[in-house]
């Protein structure tokens, strides 16, 4: 499926929108990651935005954290799977508190991925696994909005202290849910200081690539009841005003 990628211009983004695909064989046409680069899964996701050209990371590439276990490389060893590494970084009190993110944190099937391509939305010819956004809350009200604007459906944010790569690469593509989560309360991402402190991280899965665009496309991209308090009180109240004296004949 082709789809009109551009609009996400009209956004106003710093940073490029960046389509994951996980892939078993080889990508074609896609460049390796370069030899010398080692980072983990979301610093490779920041680097791919700063790079802004499309690469591909390999189960043989190095990575830092725990990436690779993530997209289904590799396996948690028994050390972390127990906990013991929360209360040490001061995230959780006791590892029995720890242990219990490994029951609930979205991970690949193990050896399901070999390949993890990183392309920005301008090179996009398919609809990728997983389409992510970052900016402010209110760059990206949009994106969100328009993922309810034709559906009806409501916002999602599920992202715990830790592993926040699981919960914005692949929590949606294993859920099919928009996700939408705050880097900065998760510590990979706060410690690593990926984006600015107040940066949202939005995720779309891509049964719903095609809807979010075709709507940003045909919505209002900025509503007037978002440009001052004023603006919003005298729409909403005329609104109600007139609804109120359409009632009077129903």
């Amino acid at each position: 499926m082709e789809l009109d990628y551009s609009v996400i211009d009209k956004l106003g983004l710093s940073l490029p929108p960046v389509g994951l695909f996980y892939d078993l064989f080889r990508p074609e046409g896609i460049a390796p990651l370069e030899k010398g680069v080692e980072k983990s899964l979301c610093e490779l996701f920041r680097y791919a935005q700063e790079r802004n050209e499309p690469f591909y990371f390999s189960k043989e590439d190095p990575e830092t954290c725990v990436g690779k276990i993530m997209v289904g490389m590799e396996d948690f060893p028994p050390s972390a799977e127990s906990g013991q590494i929360g209360p040490r970084l001061g995230v959780f009190d006791e590892a029995r508190c720890n242990a219990r993110l490994y029951y609930s944190v979205k991970r690949l099937k193990k050896g399901s991925v070999n390949y993890v391509s990183f392309v920005p939305y301008r090179y996009l010819k398919k609809v990728p696994d997983v389409l992510v956004f970052t900016g402010t809350a209110a760059q990206l009200e949009p994106v969100l909005r328009a993922s309810t604007y034709s559906t009806g459906e409501g916002y999602h944010s599920e992202s715990t202290a830790v592993m926040g790569c699981s919960w914005f690469m692949v929590y949606p593509y294993m859920t099919g849910k928009v996700n939408f989560l705050v880097p900065a309360f998760i510590h990979g991402p706060h410690g690593r200081q990926l984006w600015d402190s107040d940066t949202l991280v939005v995720s779309v899965p891509y049964q719903w690539v095609s809807t979010v665009l075709t709507n940003l496309g045909e919505m209002p991209l900025e509503l007037h009841g978002h440009t001052g308090k004023e603006a919003y009180y005298a729409e909403f109240g005329g609104i109600l005003r007139d609804l109120e004296k359409r009632m009077e004949n129903p």
